[in-house]
């Protein structure tokens, strides 16, 4: 989602004359797009305004003003706060105002002073921002849906991102036409809970994610199309339906479990039980049963017991999983679960971090080996390290290495998988 946005707020600029660089230590304007989704996260903003501050006076003994930014989710908690921790803040701008960044940037360069735009405007960015899109390469982002109703205990998503909106049918297939003229083949529609989009259509009905995926797929010149991040009670039946009906629709999801036992899930506020996501997991492999899962989890959540690891471990077990990402529960200022007083250690966290993790990796490592030998799709769209190496990605979102020349740059290309690694396969071309 931050690369998404990002890349709208650059859209937003290039009219005024902005145009992007490689060193922040050259610019007039930086803009830091910010997560507040971990700890670790959030303080990584501040390490960095501290180079940024020393950036910023070396600019002002040049005589060059440097505009300092923050926006994201970091901004949206932290509001005035950021600029009383950092004075060296310019303007501080939650995710849903960053379309006025363009008023907002003249406004503190009128008033040589700090400003903070964290409010939530009753007008949607998405109406206010550029209707035609600038080229964003191969594989880009689409933004359906923002915000979240769920409010999962440990989560700051519903406070940062606010409530749960999804942007009109019409709009998005519009940008996605416009995606499709700059030169995209893959898109990969993105919402902070995707899978409770429920957009207007044309018809004036509303439609859900499926319906969504539908209409897109019908678009022409679209040879993928992925979404990311799901909750596992709005996987519908017609979303379900949409991985056994449409090709373009890659056979790989993301769909975040958190843990594996049910009094954790009910103390996170997840709202389902084990036995529900393995539930609609059956129903997704039975739609598409080549289909390959990723998900999240979190270990030592307040309260976590050995028995409930264990349940988290026999749940991936049993399950299987391509991909996945794992984190040790980080406490988020304001959430109902950082107030628990039933704490984890965090050597215990670590203990269990590293056995997920060696469970997890190896099923990755079991998933990439057995595709050796077959033979898929890739699209090509990075150059590889080596000079005629080419990456691009499966079906499965592997990140595939083959040697090809430069004008297999973005083309979907037939190759044979030759060898497997922790995290990549090796191949070569069928025919090029």
């Amino acid at each position: 989602m931050n690369v998404y946005d990002s890349a709208r707020m650059v859209e937003l600029l290039t009219p005024l004359g902005y145009t992007v660089i490689d060193c922040a230590e050259d610019a007039h304007l930086v803009i830091l797009n910010t997560c507040h989704i971990r700890e670790k996260a959030a303080e990584k903003v501040y390490s960095e305004l501290g180079r940024l501050r020393r950036a910023k006076a070396s600019a002002a003994e040049e005589g060059r003003r440097m505009t300092i930014a923050v926006a994201g989710c970091v901004a949206q908690a932290e509001g005035e706060e950021m600029r009383r921790r950092a004075p060296v803040v310019d303007l501080v701008v939650g995710p849903q105002a960053y379309h006025r960044l363009p008023e907002l940037i003249a406004q503190v360069e009128r008033r040589q002073g700090g400003l903070t735009d964290t409010n939530f405007p009753v007008e949607s960015k998405f109406d206010l921002l550029p209707d035609t899109r600038s080229p964003q390469g191969i594989a880009p982002f689409l933004s359906v849906q923002e915000g979240c109703d769920k409010f999962c205990s440990f989560c700051v998503v519903p406070y940062t991102r606010g409530a749960e909106s999804s942007r009109p049918v019409a709009q998005i297939l519009a940008e996605a036409q416009s995606l499709l003229a700059s030169g995209a083949q893959e898109i990969t529609l993105l919402g902070q809970n995707v899978n409770a989009y429920h957009g207007t259509g044309p018809d004036g009905e509303t439609w859900g994610l499926g319906r969504l995926l539908r209409a897109l797929a019908a678009l022409t010149g679209l040879t993928r199309l992925r979404y990311t991040t799901s909750h596992p009670l709005d996987m519908d039946a017609a979303l379900i339906t949409a991985h056994r009906d449409l090709p373009v629709l890659m056979p790989f999801l993301h769909l975040p479990l958190q843990s594996g036992s049910d009094s954790i899930l009910a103390a996170m506020n997840r709202r389902h039980k084990l036995d529900d996501y393995k539930e609609r997991v059956a129903a997704l492999r039975a739609a598409r049963p080549d289909l390959a899962l990723s998900s999240d989890f979190i270990v030592g959540f307040p309260g976590e017991s050995d028995r409930d690891f264990e349940a988290t471990m026999q749940a991936v077990r049993e399950i299987g999983f391509a991909q996945a990402y794992y984190f040790k529960y980080s406490p988020r200022p304001g959430t109902p679960a950082a107030a628990l007083a039933c704490q984890v250690p965090d050597a215990v966290k670590s203990e269990r971090l590293t056995a997920l993790q060696a469970l997890l990796n190896e099923q990755q490592r079991t998933f990439n080996r057995a595709k050796v030998g077959s033979v898929m799709p890739v699209l090509f769209d990075r150059f590889g390290r080596r000079p005629g190496q080419l990456v691009g990605r499966s079906p499965w979102m592997q990140a595939v290495h083959a040697e090809l020349k430069s004008t297999a740059f973005g083309r979907l290309i037939e190759v044979r998988v030759t060898a497997a690694g922790d995290n990549s396969l090796a191949a070569e071309p069928l025919a090029f």
